[in-house]
């Protein structure tokens, strides 16, 4: 249902893409959050964007990490949610994953519960970073 795409090696200071694109739902309808889990550690809120139908006001929220270095925006034309990732750091790295859940959590609160059991949820991309 949703697929991903972007991701790879980077060296420190480089940037990176992840997109999330759906075939068969309408994006803009859905709040979309981007997710990230390193080995050994839990689920992680990256980022996280309201719905942009008019149904919500299409806030965002970025974790603390990561503010100032990444953006994520919509595409509508294209059914896409993209997160720009500037300055990455080795800490960055770990497999992402985008997942669209109904705009029902705030983006902040959707980012800190990763409801995984709900809504739509992309394969993973892997993100490394290399010092």
């Amino acid at each position: 249902q949703i697929v991903q795409s972007g991701g790879g090696l980077v060296q420190t200071g480089g940037s990176l893409r992840l997109s999330c694109t759906a075939s068969r739902f309408s994006l803009e309808h859905y709040a979309i959050g981007w997710f990230r889990q390193a080995p050994g550690k839990e689920d992680e809120g990256v980022s996280c964007i309201n719905s942009s139908d008019g149904s919500s006001d299409g806030s965002t929220y970025y974790l603390a990490a990561v503010e100032g270095r990444f953006t994520v925006s919509r595409d509508n034309a294209k059914n896409t949610v993209n997160l720009e990732m500037n300055d990455l750091k080795s800490e960055d790295t770990a497999t992402y994953y985008c997942g669209a859940v109904p705009p029902s959590l705030t983006p902040e609160r959707f980012c800190a519960v990763a409801p995984r059991h709900i809504g739509h949820w992309g394969q993973g991309s892997q993100v490394t970073v290399s010092s």
